[in-house]
């Protein structure tokens, strides 16, 4: 083991929608985890790897905190409340505000529960004046005792690498836990799934997304061409007609979209092709849920 070298698994937490993906990938130096602004993007606990001299920090991004409307909601929840207990810091992530709402005085709540050390992470500051940042700090320095705040901007960087900087500060001495080459702990089939879900949310309107899942049905490599075969899984036969669109132009869209991200992550031309498949009622069935991905051994 290197002298004086740090590891540990550091958790994002805060309510949908404020930034932790694009956080965790900025901090990362890569994409892993999908974003989009629409809520429940990230639907499992997806570790990221950041591997530097001075040590290892292994990222848990987590579904956001909120009220639960139906089983995968619930799953989502109960991820990210018990990532809170198994890790050595927590990064709370709140946007540039001095409103404190039930939402955050929930999460606050959950805190006072953990002897892990917070950090709270002031996102968006890219979007307000400085006195309303600071306006901010204080309002939360009111409600709990962090261990540090830290202002930043995850879209365009600003802040983060004293972000890290801090983080580090704050884990144990000890080991790496993967090697330097390890980036994320997610398999490549299901970064690949994610990817076109991404897309379709990017693509679609506000009601659908909730509602979709992706499976792939096929991945193999054939002459330096990755082929993959993938079904988009909807809820109702009215969704289905949206996803496909008009002579297939929504579809094609996503695909398109989707194939881009996909070459550029596996470093090779990609074939993608895509149908969709209406499972009604499928975010309220386990077996569905399995099927999916979204499994009971990390809860």
């Amino acid at each position: 083991m290197k002298e004086n070298y740090k590891s540990g698994f550091v958790t994002l937490i805060g309510r949908p929608n404020v930034g932790k993906s694009t956080l965790m990938n900025t901090l990362i130096g890569q994409k892993v985890a999908i974003t989009s602004n629409k809520p429940q993007t990230t639907r499992n606990r997806i570790r990221t790897v950041l591997t530097t001299e001075e040590g290892q920090i292994v990222f848990v991004d987590t579904p956001g905190i909120h009220k639960a409307k139906n089983k995968l909601g619930e799953y989502m929840v109960t991820i990210a409340r018990n990532s809170l207990d198994d890790v050595d810091e927590a990064l709370w992530l709140v946007e540039p505000s001095t409103f404190i709402g039930a939402g955050e005085r929930h999460i606050i709540e959950q805190l006072k529960k953990i002897n892990t050390p917070v950090v709270l992470v002031i996102n968006k500051i890219d979007m307000v004046k400085k006195e309303e940042v600071l306006a901010c700090i204080d309002a939360y320095r009111k409600e709990y005792d962090f261990a540090e705040i830290v202002p930043v901007s995850a879209r365009s960087g600003e802040n983060t690498k004293e972000l890290l900087g801090v983080i580090m500060q704050y884990l144990p001495y000890g080991p790496q836990f993967y090697d330097e080459e390890t980036v994320t702990d997610q398999p490549e089939r299901q970064i690949v799934a994610e990817l076109i879900r991404e897309k379709a949310l990017h693509c679609l309107e506000e009601e659908i997304p909730h509602g979709i899942a992706v499976a792939i049905d096929r991945m193999k490599m054939h002459n330096k061409v990755m082929h993959i075969d993938a079904t988009v899984i909807c809820e109702r036969d009215s969704h289905k007609g949206i996803i496909i669109g008009k002579q297939g132009a929504m579809l094609k869209k996503i695909g398109s979209t989707a194939r881009f991200e996909i070459e550029r992550m596996l470093g090779c031309r990609a074939n993608l092709k895509l149908w969709v498949k209406v499972q009604k009622n499928w975010r309220d069935s386990d077996y569905m849920m399995k099927n999916f991905g979204y499994t009971d051994d990390e809860m």
